[in-house]
């Protein structure tokens, strides 16, 4: 069992999260202890208002709000009366015997987990220490639980598997299950917050993988005009779904004008970012007769997305790297030559000669999130560049090399040749 704890400032962000989940299909509210109503009667400011009757106890103390995770082993199949057990027993190892928590229930990874929602304010107003908490209380409450319930221990690999942040740390947008300004909203603020990207089709390689799309429209729209933005939400497929919804509704700067600053500021990436997915793309690519849908998996086991971008055609003439670990957002091409579209997909043996043209001057800025969610015969669109996903015939080409992000990765033949210098000759008398 791996334990990871977070402290906030906020518990109605923790709370959030949480109910986000829950609202998503992701989650379900197991333990609601210290609330006299069952947890599927309770709402989220029923949830929030008895925390807050603690926290207003004892203004002193600004993390206040405790969230851990317990994970579990995949192999492990826990019922949900042993999962309430074991995170009882677990907070009172941790101090928190008594106060009144909350026990999630997730299901949007690979392996058994579970949220544990409480706070560190006592009834009396005192605050329950949580310095080195993780290593006084929180290792021997793990192990003493392991032994007792016979879960596989803690292993190099289970940590490694766990502490890579889920691609997904706000819940995907779903149109309809949700309300969606809402949704889109929580989106929003995470990513910008959390990622660092330098245009707007980086920022569409992340925004796709939660179903949201920032759109300024197609070239000859009233959007693209006046310099606007709407977000849309997006089904699995990438198609647009509902009404879009304008930027400036949102609060913050969400605004086109507002981005461009954001890019400009995220224009140098990290170099350790940059090693650091040089390095997993190098080792992926060690193995023999590798396929680009193996790369991509092993890939995603390091916390990276790979999102392609296609022309009109369906071909493939990008690559982008969402880095998770990092939170840094990559060209191919923007790494060195060699993880670029066109070399990864020769690497992999599936480059086609006609592979990257932009037919009838047109490009088509959609990609899909390779092995997040599904595989590669069902892809999605993982993010739009200047315009829409179908622009107009000529407008494309001018679309990619507008995009901050774009480098090319072949030189026109007539740009390589050089210019002759002219000798300049001198004229009698002088």
């Amino acid at each position: 069992m791996v334990a990871v704890i977070h402290e906030s400032t906020s518990m109605a962000r923790v709370i959030s999260y949480n109910e986000h989940k829950v609202k998503a299909g992701a989650a379900d509210l197991l333990v609601a202890s210290g609330w006299l109503k069952e947890p599927g009667d309770l709402g989220f400011t029923e949830l929030l208002r008895r925390f807050e009757k603690l926290t207003d106890l004892n203004q002193r103390t600004t993390k206040n709000a405790l969230h851990v995770s317990l994970n579990f082993d995949p192999s492990e199949k826990l019922s949900p009366e042993k999962m309430e057990q074991i995170a009882a027993e677990y907070l009172e190892g941790l101090g928190f015997g008594g106060q009144p928590y909350l026990v999630y229930r997730h299901r949007d990874a690979a392996h058994p987990h579970i949220h544990l929602v409480s706070t560190n304010i006592r009834a009396d107003g005192t605050a329950i220490s949580m310095h080195k908490l993780a290593k006084l209380r929180s290792e021997p409450a793990r192990l003493a639980l392991e032994k007792k319930y016979g879960l596989v221990p803690a292993g190099g690999q289970q940590k490694k598997a766990v502490l890579l942040p889920e691609p997904v740390d706000a819940a995907r947008v779903i149109y309809g299950r949700a309300e969606t300004k809402q949704a889109i909203g929580k989106v929003l603020n995470f990513v910008l917050r959390s990622y660092k990207f330098a245009s707007l089709a980086e920022l569409n390689s992340v925004l796709g993988l939660y179903y949201v799309v920032a759109d300024p429209g197609s070239s000859d729209s009233r959007i693209r005009q006046h310099d606007g933005l709407v977000f849309r939400v997006l089904d699995s497929d990438g198609e647009k779904l509902g009404p879009p919804i304008k930027a400036s509704l949102f609060a913050g700067k969400r605004q086109l004008k507002d981005l461009q600053v954001l890019f400009a500021r995220n224009k140098f990436k990290p170099d350790e970012a940059a090693r650091r997915v040089r390095g997993i793309i190098g080792r992926a690519c060690l193995a023999d007769q590798l396929k680009l849908a193996v790369l991509v998996a092993a890939l995603k086991k390091d916390g990276v997305d790979v999102v392609l971008r296609r022309n009109d055609g369906g071909m493939i003439y990008g690559l982008t790297y969402v880095d998770h670990v990092t939170k840094v957002v990559f060209n191919g091409s923007e790494l060195g030559k060699v993880y670029s579209a066109k070399a990864v997909l020769e690497r992999c043996g599936e480059w086609r000669a006609d592979e990257g043209k932009k037919q009838n001057g047109t490009a088509q800025r959609r990609g899909m999130v390779a092995g997040h969610g599904g595989d590669l015969a069902r892809d999605r669109q993982g993010g739009y560049g200047a315009g829409e996903g179908k622009k107009e015939n000529g407008t494309g080409l001018v679309e990619v090399l507008l995009d901050t992000g774009y480098q090319p990765e072949t030189m026109d033949a007539e740009l390589k040749r050089r210019k002759r210098k002219k000798k300049r000759r001198l004229s009698p008398g002088y």
